[in-house]
């Protein structure tokens, strides 16, 4: 059986690969968002992603801060 690595190197060692993540949404936010998915014909987590993207563009800036992915 394969030894576990820890979690801060398996980051480190996979920098710009996707990371998966659980999230939990109160009822009436996760029903939002699935509106919106489907009004957009997409996916929810495509909305998650959109959202999550404009949220950090938004807070880096105003924060002075680099965006992710950008050095």
């Amino acid at each position: 059986m394969r030894e576990k690595t820890p979690q801060s190197e398996r980051k480190k060692a996979h920098n710009n690969q996707p990371v998966r993540a659980s999230i939990t949404f109160p009822s009436d936010l996760h029903e939002a968002l699935e509106k919106i998915a489907l009004q957009k014909k997409v996916s929810l987590a495509w909305v998650v992603r959109d959202a999550s993207e404009r949220y950090v563009a938004e807070e880096t800036t105003e924060a002075g801060l680099p965006r992710p992915g950008k050095r």
